[in-house]
């Protein structure tokens, strides 16, 4: 028998951007080198606004740092219990092993 649980959904590899973390000066820069290249090229309304969308990605791209969550290696059944005796283990191993290593 299997059990499917509508609610829970399988963790995927994703993005994330630290926005908090951007290179504030150098993307002034960049955003002011480029005004003229969105005001400039386009005829119409909706060229300049891809212009403006396609250098807002760059941006981002080149002065927005990111990180790559991973999917959690930790079974989906564990519990609290069981991820509390796992990291408790853990610490009791390298607690062992940094006391081998200072004699």
């Amino acid at each position: 028998m299997e059990y499917e649980d509508p609610c829970t959904e399988p963790q995927v590899e994703r993005v994330v951007r630290l926005y908090n973390k951007t290179d504030v000066l150098r993307l002034q820069t960049f955003l002011r080198d480029k005004f003229l290249v969105w005001a400039i090229n386009g005829s119409n309304v909706e060229e300049i606004w891809n212009n403006v969308k396609n250098i807002v990605h760059k941006s981002i791209e080149r002065f927005v740092p990111h990180k790559t969550l991973r999917k959690n290696s930790d079974p989906e059944y564990y519990n609290k219990e069981i991820k509390r005796l796992k990291s408790k283990v853990r610490k009791e191993y390298n607690r062992r092993k940094l006391a081998v290593q200072r004699n």
